[in-house]
C-alpha cells in the first residue's frame, strides 16, 4: 500500500471476462484486477501535493515520472524506474529498474536534522554538480568551494543555494566539499514554502548507501537521468512505499534483451504489465506527509 499524504482516493478498475460455455463449471468470483501503469501514474499526479508543482505548468501536464519505492517505510535501499509518456499518451519505462539508497531513517514525513526521505509527489528544480553539466535540460549549475545549500532554519535564504564564501550557518552544506556524491544532482522540491523544519537540501544524486534524507543512484544512471530530465515536460518524482519492491532490481522486470538492445512492441508491452508489482500502487487511504 502507497501512503502519499493528504489525499485518500479508490480506483475502480472495470474487468473484462471472457464468455464461457454453456457447459461451463460455475466460477468464483474474480479477484480485483491490479491497476496497470498508466492508472497508477495517473493517480500519483492526482495526489501531486498543492503547491509543489510548477507555477506556469499543472501538475496534469507532467509526462515524465520518476517513481522511488521501497518495501516499507523504515527500508534504506528500493528501486528507482523513469518513466515517460508516449505519443499516444500512454507511460514506459525508460531507464531503471536500479538501485535506490533513501534516508537512513527511510521515508516519511520530512524533518530538519531527521535523515528522513520525504514521501509523496514532488516537482523537481536546481540540477547542479561538482562536474560539468552533463547535457541536461534542466537548470544546471556547476559548483565550486563558494557554493552551498543553505540550511539555517533562523536564515532568510533556508532551504536554497546561495554563493559566499562563508556557510550560512548549523547544518548548511558546501556543495563542493561534499565530495562524489554531488558530482550530480538536482533538487526535489518537497518543501517549496522553504518552511524551516520541514526538511531542506533534499536531493536526487550519485550515491551507493542510505543517505541523510535524500534519494541516491549510481553514477551512470544520474547522468542518465539529467540528460533524459526537460523542463518542459514538467518531470516529478514520486517515493512511496510498495510492499512488492524487490530488494535487487536485477529480480525486477528488465527493460533490455539478453544483447542489451531496449525492448519494443509486444516484448516491450509484456515487461510494461508486470511493473505493477514493481512500481508504487496508490489504492488506498493516505496520512500527511
Amino acid at each position: 500500500m502507497w501512503q502519499l499524504g493528504l489525499l485518500g482516493m479508490a480506483v475502480v478498475v472495470a474487468l473484462v471476462v471472457a464468455p464461457g460455455t454453456a457447459n461451463a463449471a460455475p466460477t468464483a468470483p474474480a479477484a480485483p484486477a491490479t491497476p496497470d501503469v498508466q492508472t497508477m501514474i495517473e493517480n500519483l499526479l492526482k495526489s501531486f501535493l498543492p503547491g509543489a508543482g510548477s507555477p506556469t505548468t499543472p501538475a496534469g501536464d507532467t509526462s515524465q515520472m520518476i517513481v522511488v519505492s521501497v518495501p516499507e517505510a523504515s527500508a534504506t535501499k528500493g528501486t528507482l524506474t523513469a518513466f515517460e509518456k508516449n505519443a499516444n499518451g500512454q507511460w514506459e519505462p525508460v531507464i531503471g529498474p536500479v538501485d535506490a539508497y533513501v534516508g537512513d531513517k527511510g521515508i516519511g514525513a520530512p524533518e530538519d536534522n531527521v535523515h528522513r526521505t520525504p514521501e509523496g509527489t514532488f516537482t523537481l528544480g536546481q540540477a547542479f554538480g561538482r562536474q560539468d553539466n552533463p547535457g541536461t535540460k534542466m537548470p544546471y549549475k556547476k559548483v565550486d568551494d563558494q557554493d552551498w545549500w543553505d540550511a539555517n532554519m533562523k536564515s532568510p535564504t533556508y532551504n536554497r543555494m546561495v554563493r559566499q564564501s562563508q556557510s550560512p550557518g548549523a547544518d548548511s552544506e558546501n556543495l563542493y566539499d561534499m565530495g562524489p556524491a554531488y558530482d550530480y544532482a538536482v533538487q526535489i522540491v518537497h518543501n517549496p514554502t522553504n518552511t524551516p523544519g520541514k526538511a531542506s537540501a533534499i536531493f536526487l544524486h550519485v550515491g551507493s548507501e542510505p543517505t541523510w534524507g535524500c534519494v541516491a543512484i549510481d553514477k551512470e544512471s544520474m547522468v542518465k537521468i539529467l540528460k533524459w530530465l526537460d523542463p518542459a515536460k514538467n518531470p516529478k518524482i514520486a517515493i512511496g512505499v510498495n510492499e512488492k519492491t524487490p530488494t535487487d532490481p536485477a529480480t525486477a522486470p528488465s527493460l533490455n534483451d539478453q544483447s542489451g538492445s531496449p525492448l519494443t512492441g509486444d516484448a516491450l508491452t509484456g515487461v510494461l504489465s508486470q511493473f505493477t508489482s514493481v512500481i508504487p500502487q496508490l489504492l488506498g487511504s493516505a496520512t500527511g506527509s
